[in-house]
Order: structure tokens, then sequence, then C-alpha cells
């Protein structure tokens, strides 16, 4: 497809389908955003996996198999790491239809009194500040194509009080408070910003110590979430999911 060629994104929504569309999923080597990826290619986009480590991407990348995937190491809290991702997605796609932001750490945990300024900043420079840096690189792609999805992955330690998780929480507060003001900002535009907040979700590489995986949320849970604001009709946007378990784990 050639990049001028117009989509009928509107009617790729309605079918359920995501046919021509490009889509970027920071964090997408495992977990959380490995599902994420691999539903979205499921749907026909042609998914960009971003992360830091390339063998981990390949891997989420050899599970999309036949449906449309690239791969872009990127650190989202460095500047010219995303600007250059921007750069290249102008490039080779000329358009971006859907931004998931759903990079984060937890770091060590513990009372806040007595935690390292080195882990509060990491906590922050990835879970928040890379989501500006992503928005502030790729939003203007949407802007000018006047439409698009931008998805952040936050965490009901956004909603709730969290002992001994101060900086986690305060900064999936703040990632929530970001994602309602830009999508004030960016309505105008015809581009539809949504949150998602999960409650604990258990994968492979983030178990829980002393719950019931089977009835924690999943990573595809998520994923379901994610496909559900992707392929609703264009006249409404999810600006909030929470998600939780049928049953305390």
């Amino acid at each position: 497809m050639s990049h001028n060629e117009k989509i009928d994104v509107g009617q790729n929504q309605r079918n359920g389908r995501l046919n021509g569309q490009v889509a970027i999923v920071t964090g997408a080597g495992r977990g959380i955003g490995a599902a994420i990826a691999i539903r979205l290619a499921q749907l026909g986009a042609h998914t960009i996996l971003c992360g830091r480590r390339r063998a981990s991407l390949e891997e989420t990348s050899s599970e999309i198999k036949a449906a449309g995937a690239s791969i872009i190491e990127c650190d989202v809290s460095d500047l010219a790491s995303v600007q250059s991702i921007a750069a290249t997605i102008e490039r080779s796609f000329g358009r971006l239809d859907i931004l998931v932001n759903n990079a984060g750490i937890m770091g060590s945990q513990g009372p806040l009194h007595e935690l390292p300024p080195d882990v509060w900043d990491n906590i922050f420079n990835t879970n928040l500040r890379g989501v500006y840096y992503m928005i502030r690189s790729l939003a203007p792609l949407m802007i000018r194509a006047r439409s698009g999805h931008i998805i952040n992955i936050s965490s009901l330690a956004g909603k709730n009080p969290v002992a001994n998780a101060a900086a986690y929480s305060a900064s999936k507060w703040g990632l929530n408070g970001l994602s309602y003001s830009v999508a004030e900002e960016l309505r105008t535009h015809n581009i539809r910003v949504s949150v998602i907040c999960p409650g604990s979700v258990h994968t492979d590489f983030s178990p829980h110590v002393g719950k019931n995986a089977e009835k924690m949320l999943q990573a595809g849970d998520v994923a379901h979430a994610v496909e559900m604001i992707v392929t609703q009709a264009p006249q409404s946007f999810m600006s909030e999911i929470l998600l939780r378990p049928t049953q305390k784990p």
C-alpha cells in the first residue's frame, strides 16, 4: 500500500479489523506489551515492536509469524532514541494509527524515605517521561492525518494508595492525569487518548508471590481491552478502562 493511499479507518474499525493501519507498542518484548503487539498484528495492523532488548522483541516477532511486524530498539526514557523512532516511522510508513505506551518499571519497593533517588528517577523517566517523549514525537503524525489512537497502560496503583510502592504509584497517578489532559488537547484533532488501569497481572517475568495465578488478570486481558478501544465505532472513545479480576486472587 502506498503512503498516499487513503484508508477507510472507520470501516476497518467497524469490521473489527485494522488492515492497512500502523501501530507501535513500547515494551513489546514480553508480558503485557507482547500480548498487545500480537493482538494488534492478528487484527491486521503492521505492528512495530519497540523495546530496549532486541532478543526479546524477536521472540514476540516470531509469535506474530505471518502478520506484519517490525522491530525497533528504543529506550523511551531517551529523547534522541524516541525522535529516531519517529523519523523511522515517518520515512518508512508515512503514518501512525495506534500508539500503545506500555513500557514501565516498578523499581525496588520499600518505604519512600528509604528509596534511593536514582531509583525514583528511573521509575519516572520510564513510566511518565517516556510517555511524554513518545506523544511529543509521534502525535504530530496523527494530527496531520486527523486520526489515531493513543493508549497508555497505567495501573490501579494510579487510583489507589499502595504502601511501599509510592514512587511507582505516583508515576501512574501522573500518567492518568497526563492521559486525561492530553485527551482533551487531541480530541479536536480526532485523536482518541485512552488509559487502561489493570490490577496485578500475572506474567512469566513478574510473578506475584502468594497470589493464585489462575485467578489473576492475564496479559491477554489487557490486550483484549486494547482491542475493544481500537475497534470501537469512530464517533466515540473509551477514555478509561479499569480492569480487575472476577475473583480476588
